[in-house]
């Protein structure tokens, strides 16, 4: 279990490297965003109802519409049509997606060579686009009609990208070096 490794091995050794005077105080995984932008489908129900039903599967909670905050009108969009999907995971949800997301889909990805550093956004988050969706086990590529994107984001309590970079990288997550 990947919460375990991080209370046992993975915070007690931070706690001296990054020179925190409270194991408390070692940074860690918050939550975990996952999200799915639709695209041209926005007015078709049934195709979002099928994106709906894929991410749940994938993420093990029903994921919320998003809504644009503004209109664009080179893209065709009006404030408050829906522009996406998103689901938050927390406790032992984001534990079990972060081990999924970590031990089978990244090195089930094609042609994945690492994840980059620049992917950090400069607060200690990190933020991983997935190329197909169909990279999860459970999704079944056969019975699929459209091959969709996702976006994971691993929200950490590290102020800086280095703190969150070594602790994620403890856990296990493949980066490129």
């Amino acid at each position: 279990m990947l919460k375990e490794t991080y209370q046992k091995e993975t915070a007690p050794k931070l706690k001296g490297e990054i020179g925190k005077g409270n194991i408390y105080a070692v940074p860690r995984v918050v939550k975990i965003v996952v999200n799915i932008g639709v695209g041209k489908e926005k007015g078709e129900k049934e195709v979002l109802g099928r994106a709906r039903e894929e991410l749940a599967m994938i993420a093990g909670q029903t994921p919320s519409f998003r809504l644009a905050k503004k209109a664009i009108a080179s893209f065709g969009i009006r404030r408050g049509d829906i522009v996406g999907l998103a689901v938050t995971l927390r406790g032992r949800k984001m534990w079990d997606f972060l081990e999924k997301l970590i031990r089978v889909v990244l090195p089930r990805t094609r042609d994945f060579k690492g994840i980059s550093r620049k992917s950090f956004d400069g607060h200690g988050n990190l933020t991983i686009g997935i190329v197909e969706h169909t990279a999860f086990p459970e999704i079944d590529p056969h019975k699929v009609e459209k091959i969709r994107g996702l976006e994971v984001t691993v929200a950490t309590s590290a102020n800086k990208d280095d703190e969150a970079y070594r602790v994620l990288k403890e856990l296990g997550m493949p980066f490129k070096d």
